[in-house]
This record gives C-alpha cells, sequence and structure tokens, in this order.
C-alpha cells in the first residue's frame, strides 16, 4: 500500500483531480461551507482562548489546497483581521503537490496570508495550533492480516504467510482474526505532541470506533469501488493509478494518541459535529446577503456533508487536545 500511494511513482506523488473528474469525492470537494465551518470553529476556539490571534493554523495532507483555502476564505468573510496574526502550515512530503499549493494559494490570497510548508511534523515546532485533516488516517499504510498471519503480493496473488508479532499483538488488541492493521499511527501521534505545547487536532475520517470484523481495503477507480480481493480485479494494472483506502479504527487512532500524552475529546458523526460548530449558522448568515437561487444550490451542497444517507453518518470527526 505504501509504494501503491507513496512511491515516487505512486498514486499521491503528483497532483490528482477529486471530484467529478477523478477517482472520489470528499467532503471538501462537496462544498466549501466544509472548510467554512473548521473556520468558524477557529474563530470560536480564539474567542475562548483556547488559541492564540498569532496560532498556528496546519493542515495535514492537503493535496490541492482547497480546504485550507476555504478555511481562510471564511476566516476572512467572517474575521479579517486574523489573517494579520495568524500561520498557516501545510504538511506535504511532496515537492510538486508543494508546488500545486503554493501556487493556488498565492493566486488565492497573494501577500494576505503567511504561508509555510513542511515535508513532516518533525520540522514543525510552535507553541499553540490547531491541526487539521480530512480523509488522512485511511490513507496510512497497512498490512493485511489473517488469522496469525500477514500478507504479500507475489505476481499480483495475495498469500498469508509472513509472521509479525507487532501486527500480531495489534491485531489481538483489537480483536481481530483477519482485516487491516494501520502503520504508522504510533509514530505520527508522537510527532505532533512533540511539536507543538498547546494544540487541538480533529480529523474526518470513514470507520467505527471498533474494529471491523473483516477486511474493507479496496480501489477508488473512476467512481468505482473494487473490493481489493475481488478476483477479476487487476491489480497490476490499478497499482499506483488508482486510490487504495480501508476503514479506520477510530480505538487505534485514540491509543496512539493517547499514548503520546494527548487527551482524546471525542468521537462523532460529521453530521452532529458540524452542525454543533456552526454549519447551519453560516446558511443563515448566506440567505440574509445572497439571493434565494444560490442559497439553495449551497444547501443542497451541505446536505451531501450532513445528511445520514450521504456523508454525515459513515464520516466521523475525532477530535484531540494537548493543554
Amino acid at each position: 500500500m505504501s509504494e501503491w500511494l507513496y512511491a515516487d511513482n505512486g498514486y499521491y506523488a503528483t497532483y490528482k483531480s477529486i471530484g467529478k473528474d477523478g477517482d472520489f469525492y470528499t467532503s471538501v470537494s462537496s462544498s466549501k461551507f466544509f472548510g467554512g465551518t473548521i473556520a468558524k470553529h477557529i474563530i470560536s476556539l480564539v474567542d475562548d482562548g483556547f488559541l492564540k490571534k498569532d496560532s498556528v493554523v496546519c493542515e495535514i495532507g492537503a493535496h490541492h489546497g482547497y480546504f485550507l483555502a476555504d478555511i481562510i476564505e471564511f476566516i476572512y468573510t467572517l474575521r479579517p483581521e486574523l489573517l494579520n496574526s495568524l500561520e498557516f502550515v501545510i504538511i506535504e512530503k511532496f515537492d510538486a503537490l508543494q508546488e500545486f499549493q503554493k501556487s493556488y494559494l498565492q493566486e488565492s490570497f497573494g501577500d494576505a496570508i503567511k504561508l509555510t510548508h513542511y515535508k513532516s511534523l518533525k520540522e514543525l515546532k510552535c507553541e499553540n495550533a490547531i491541526f487539521i485533516a480530512n480523509e488522512i488516517f485511511d490513507a496510512f499504510a497497512c498490512e493485511l492480516y489473517y488469522k496469525g498471519k500477514v500478507a504479500r503480493v507475489h505476481e499480483s496473488e495475495i498469500i498469508f504467510d509472513i509472521d509479525d508479532d507487532w501486527v500480531s499483538k495489534k491485531a489481538k488488541k483489537y480483536h481481530k482474526d483477519r482485516g487491516e492493521i494501520a502503520i504508522g499511527y504510533e509514530e505520527f501521534a508522537k510527532e505532533m505532541a512533540e511539536c507543538c505545547d498547546k494544540f487541538e487536532f480533529i480529523s474526518f475520517d470513514y470507520g467505527e470506533m471498533q474494529a471491523r470484523p473483516d477486511f474493507s481495503i479496496r480501489v477508488y477507480y473512476k467512481h468505482d469501488v473494487i473490493p481489493f480481493f475481488d478476483e477479476n480485479i487487476k491489480r497490476d494494472e490499478l497499482f499506483a493509478k488508482s486510490d487504495l483506502t480501508y476503514d479506520v479504527t477510530f480505538e487505534h487512532v485514540k491509543d496512539a494518541f493517547t499514548e503520546a500524552g494527548v487527551e482524546f475529546i471525542e468521537l462523532r458523526a460529521q453530521m452532529v459535529a458540524l452542525v454543533d460548530m456552526g454549519i447551519l449558522e453560516l446558511l443563515e448568515i448566506l440567505k440574509e446577503k445572497t439571493d434565494e437561487k444560490i442559497y439553495k444550490q449551497e444547501l443542497e451542497k451541505v446536505k451531501i456533508l450532513i445528511m445520514p444517507n450521504f456523508l454525515g453518518e459513515r464520516f466521523k470527526m475525532i477530535k484531540f487536545r494537548k493543554k
């Protein structure tokens, strides 16, 4: 999975369209009000005193840069003076994507914001921050585990014959006799805990607190969802040309951060989290300031974010704090 997604010629190594012209949709590609709601939340953290006015707003894995751009746009609308003091940061390992993000944000905001890129959290040092991410934990590499053995791929065939004590211990801990065991959560949590003195981290992803009892790994290609174990799948042809993902076990994420000394706050359905953070209030502001046609268009997009039969229930928000 690591080679499929993150090698020099991997899927995420170059710019990929997301949405209608890509392989899948995300909350970011569905509505600007996703980022707008996070902007409203950031302002509330400043007002409550948790965040200082000169805090870092850091997105991890920004891809296009659209999510952070939407946040900045709404901060400008709701509290423009904060753009003079907040520092915006993107953690992005690929140079090509960094250049795309820099170009897009420069075209959007010019010198109105302070933007810095780092390749990893190890390079960042700050006192006060909010970290944000969308669909990051499902993109961590994983091992495929089945009844005590870890998989390898040989000539496109999946063979379970590797012994791995660490993977086996994780499988036992999360009561799995088969499925995906994510690799890297512990290191990621430790890096975040060490790079900043006080922060909140919120991330959105699909999955459940408890581990699934089976495999969920699948390929997204041109909006088709292909189970990784499908007998007809042509893995060699799809390798590095499609997205590979799986459902997140949020208990594993929670344990990784609490072991790093970061407090787990909550896990909530995306629809509940966005409503609590003020997405409906933002829609009311829009309704007062624009015509009915534009309001209804944006309302339909927001419904994709919060309705249970779309993204609202399957996607979850997980929140941590280091105080």
